[in-house]
């Protein structure tokens, strides 16, 4: 198993300390962090191409039609 270093600073190292109360150690909670991380990217690149299929076949999106539903349903951009 490899070993790797990280710097954090003092409030990301409060973190990693209350993370690691709940996951079982500061590795633990490092690689349920990195999983999520990692699970994030793939739904983000997945989003992606559904986005581009959807626009090949529907045509370009409405800027206005996603301002709007982002206000009706209190998304961030």
């Amino acid at each position: 198993m490899a070993t790797t270093t990280v710097r954090l600073d003092p409030d990301e190292e409060h973190t990693l300390d209350e993370l690691a109360e709940i996951h079982g150690g500061r590795s633990n909670a490092l690689r349920v962090g990195l999983r999520l991380l990692a699970a994030e990217t793939q739904r983000r690149a997945a989003l992606a191409d559904l986005l581009t299929e959807w626009e090949y076949e529907a045509g370009p999106v409405d800027e206005d039609a996603v301002a709007a539903m982002s206000n009706r349903y209190s998304l961030d951009s």
